[in-house]
């Protein structure tokens, strides 16, 4: 980053000075013949691609970035075109994730960092390889890019002869003369370099043994980090420029055949037919924007790659009607007719339906994009934030930057967020998601004027300058809450981290003045559109393809209610049904929120006591293996259990804030909480202990109500299930050992047939004989445990069992483990084992018969 930010105040310096660590500089080679001196077996571009190719194979990694170098410097562009498809490949891997590249994805300066700081030098935007995007720029070659590679929509949408809106398809679809397929993109240099860089994060899988490696440290993350400050820069007005050579800088040329205005980018237009799409004509821009047409570039080819997935449903739904209706025409003629190929377009229809799920690492990346772009547009100046101040001699970048979230960003990324709030597992990692979304939800943290956070309230409260971009984005904060609502309802908010989403979604709208501004943005929605009658004639379309850069510059609206429900509109469509979030439907899921929240406190409340109960109520003998150990286990139903107390803690504080912020949001009172607590059931009985889960006695048995399902699904209640069979047959457990516990199964079993008699006569003796073999040899408990099904208790047959042996304990890790602690401890006081051994027999008779008395006299008392 200190090599970039010289190159931003110096363009005059050689961008080459930050390779000279690894890379030795070397002269620029203007004529033909001395590059073929350096290189005297290299004579034809063909051997060039083939050494290159040999030396991938043979050379190391360091060597090979060297003499790449060196091949840019000194070759010229037209050798250099027919490497360059190959080198993109080689760095990036394949389209289709066969071949890995260099694994940027996987690539870390504190595991490699000799491989780490040469390919960052390499890849850096002031690098060789981006030299050499610009020297083949400069001779205006064209590479194609296969359609089979983008995302979903776009393949499917030119496969069906429908141009995609974005501009960066356009005059770029080249057709086979056969039809539909070997459809490709003719893609200048530079396009050509971040089609698959950017698509290299969706194709490349990582490998077995990455999955834990921090995205953040990753060379291909920070690549992202380097490229969009270099071409998206928060300070100056004008792009680094690269010199092409030492004596002066040179920059980099725009593409000869300009691509749509400015103006016209990133709104909803109208999709083009094939008579459209087969006539791509070319508007004339205004050459001053050639000064940001990277920039252009970088961010249309990012929004599309990362952001550009979702099913056939939103794509209809964010169709205008005039694009449905000549779609349904085209479709209806390509069927009718015998000779066309109708299998392709409906190929390209079910290709909407392709199952995307994004990573975590994707949702990262584009995290990153998202903070970014907000920095990049928030560094406008005071004078040229509003709309209101345009003129003409405002420059394309200032420009740029006002337009570039609403028009290049908020569609494809209200989509992609609300495929994600609909199809990311019910768990933690969507904590991803969540972040990302709110960072958009929040410009104001990456204000250049952002103050220190203080301890005072007033100081977070959120500026009334954001309220035009709260209105133009009310569904990104109503429509998706009501998703995260959704989700909650359905999470088990016992768990610390989904505790922790709630209090983070619940602290970010409970910013002081920001719920307010989501009320006004609705009230300006839902405003009658009778109440001003000049604005029935309105359409909410986007603007025509015609104008050049300045002049078709749309004139400002004024008129917030119109921008309100254009965006809403142009999302959802004007015949989307509304769903305030300050409603009463809203409401009610907020305070069916709140009784879980209120549940899964008690929950985790009740779950900490149990722990500590068995804890506190284990016997001290148990540890020495001679009392029985609970074999039902615990309840597992979350990972309190796993964590600890403080788990508990954290997990109260996440609620109990959450909580306080959803009450102070949608003013709920504590009369309200209470009242509704009670109407679920969710209080404890007298004992303090958790009752059963809702249900109703059936002929069967209990049979669980939807309240009750809805209440162990989510951890709020369940049903104390013990094992009920023969302790001698249970399955073995991981602190016994496997063969000595069958072996004692084996001798315990000929010990109990071979003596049933004589113990079944001394536990029918009345004396304290007959009592202390009745402790020891009879199952304990066995007539007092409790049935599975409380209505068939009573009827229940019971087999009777005699009295018998058990040696199960001898088995036990921890059994042996004391024995041979005790004999060990015996040694040090000069105790020998037989000695010893007789001590232990001597203190667990004196224990037993403690035990057998204290036995009597309960049993004594209950009669």
């Amino acid at each position: 980053m200190t090599g970039d930010a010289s190159l931003r105040r110096n363009p005059n310096k050689d961008p080459k000075q930050p390779l000279k660590q690894w890379f030795p500089k070397v002269a620029v080679v203007n004529v033909p013949q001395e590059a073929a001196m350096a290189f005297p077996h290299l004579q034809q571009p063909s051997f060039l691609l083939a050494s290159l190719k040999a030396d991938s194979v043979n050379k190391p990694f360091a060597q090979r970035c060297q003499d790449l170098v060196k091949v840019i410097e000194d070759f010229p562009a037209k050798e250099l075109h027919a490497i360059f498809p190959w080198l993109v490949e080689s760095i990036f891997g394949s389209l289709d994730g066969v071949l890995v590249g260099w694994n940027l994805r996987c690539l870390q300066g504190r595991v490699s960092p000799v491989e780490y700081s040469i390919a960052m030098e390499f890849l850096d935007p002031g690098g060789p390889m981006m030299k050499l995007v610009y020297k083949l720029q400069a001779e205006d070659y064209k590479f194609d890019f296969p359609v089979s590679y983008l995302p979903g929509p776009v393949k499917a949408s030119i496969q069906e002869r429908v141009l995609p809106d974005s501009p960066l398809y356009h005059n770029k679809v080249q057709f086979p003369p056969t039809g539909g397929l070997g459809l490709n993109l003719a893609l200048n240099p530079f396009e050509y370099y971040m089609f698959f860089f950017a698509l290299s994060l969706l194709t490349q899988k990582p490998l077995p043994g990455t999955l834990h490696i921090r995205t953040s440290d990753c060379a291909y993350f920070i690549l992202v980090d380097r490229y969009l400050s270099w071409f998206l820069p928060t300070e100056g007005s004008v792009l680094p420029a690269l010199s092409s050579s030492p004596g002066g800088p040179n920059p980099s040329p725009a593409p000869r055949t300009p691509t749509m205005p400015f103006a016209s980018y990133g709104l909803h237009h109208t999709s083009l037919l094939k008579r459209h799409i087969s006539h791509q004509t070319s508007v004339n821009a205004d050459p001053a924007s050639h000064e940001i047409w990277r920039s252009e570039t970088l961010l249309q080819v990012f929004v599309e790659m990362w952001l550009h997935h979702y099913s056939l449903e939103m794509y209809q739904k964010m169709q205008s009607p005039h694009a449905k209706l000549e779609v349904l025409h085209y479709r209806l003629s390509v069927s009718s007719a015998l000779h066309s190929p109708a299998q392709p377009s409906l190929q390209a229809l079910h290709a909407y339906q392709e199952s995307f799920t994004p990573t975590e690492e994707h949702v990262l990346v584009v995290r990153l994009l998202l903070k970014h772009l907000h920095a990049f547009s928030n560094s406008l100046k005071p004078e040229q934030v509003s709309p209101s101040t345009h003129s003409h001699a405002t420059s394309p970048l200032e420009e740029f930057k006002r337009a570039a979230v609403p028009r290049f960003v908020q569609q494809k990324l209200y989509l992609f967020l609300q495929h994600c709030f609909g199809h990311w597992p019910l768990d933690a990692s969507f904590r991803a998601v969540l972040e990302m979304w709110l960072s958009y939800l929040q410009p104001w943290r990456y204000a250049p004027e952002k103050q220190a956070q203080s301890s005072d309230c007033l100081a977070r409260c959120v500026s009334e300058r954001w309220a035009p971009f709260v209105q133009e984005n009310l569904l990104m904060y109503t429509k998706l809450f009501v998703g995260f609502l959704s989700r909650a309802l359905r999470t088990d908010l016992v768990s610390p981290k989904n505790a922790l989403m709630v209090f983070r979604v619940a602290k970010v709208f409970a910013q002081p003045n920001l719920a307010e501004m989501i009320q006004k943005g609705e009230q300006l929605f839902l405003e009658p559109e009778l109440v001003i009658p000049h604005r029935q004639h309105r359409l909410f379309t986007a603007p025509t393809f015609t104008g050049s850069f300045l002049s078709s510059w749309p004139p400002a609206v004024t008129d917030a209610s119109f921008k309100v429900k254009s965006h809403v509109y142009s999302l959802e469509g004007q015949d989307c049904k509304y769903t305030p979030m300050f409603g009463p439907e809203v409401r009610t899921l907020v305070l069916r929120l709140a009784q879980l929240i209120t549940q899964a406190k008690q929950t985790a409340k009740s779950i900490s006591d149990q722990c500590g109960e068995s804890t506190a109520g284990r016997p001290f003998l148990s540890w020495l293996g001679f009392c029985s150990t609970d074999t039902n286990g615990s309840y597992a139903a979350n990972d309190l259990d796993e964590i600890g107390q403080d788990s508990v803690r954290k997990t109260d504080e996440y609620l109990e804030k959450a909580l306080e912020y959803l009450c102070q949001m949608f003013r709920l009172s504590e009369a309200q909480l209470t009242q509704l607590t009670l109407a679920l059931g969710t209080t404890q009985d007298e004992n303090g202990k958790k009752q059963l889960p809702d249900c109703v006695v059936g002929e069967d048995g209990l049979i669980l109500t939807p309240l009750g399902r809805y209440q162990i699904i989510n951890g709020l209640r369940r049903f104390d299930i013990e094992y009920q069979g023969d302790s001698e047959l249970q399955p073995i457990r991981s602190y016994e050992i496997a063969s000595l516990v069958r072996v004692l199964f084996r001798l315990s079993s000929a010990i109990n047939r071979r003596f049933a008699g004589p113990m079944a006569a001394l536990c029918s003796r009345a004396d304290f004989l007959g009592s202390f073999c009745r402790y020891h040899l009879a199952e304990p408990g066995l007539a007092d445990r409790h049935l599975l099904s409380p209505v068939a208790r009573g009827c229940a047959a019971r087999r009777p069992r005699g009295p018998r042996l058990s040696l199960r304990f001898l088995g036990s890790y921890r059994t042996l483990l004391s024995l041979l602690l005790a004999f060990f401890v015996a040694s040090l006081f000069c105790i020998g084992p037989l000695p010893c051994a007789l001590l232990l027999v001597l203190g667990y008779l004196l224990y037993a018969v403690a035990m057998t008395l204290l036995t009597e006299r309960s049993k004594l008392h209950h009669l």
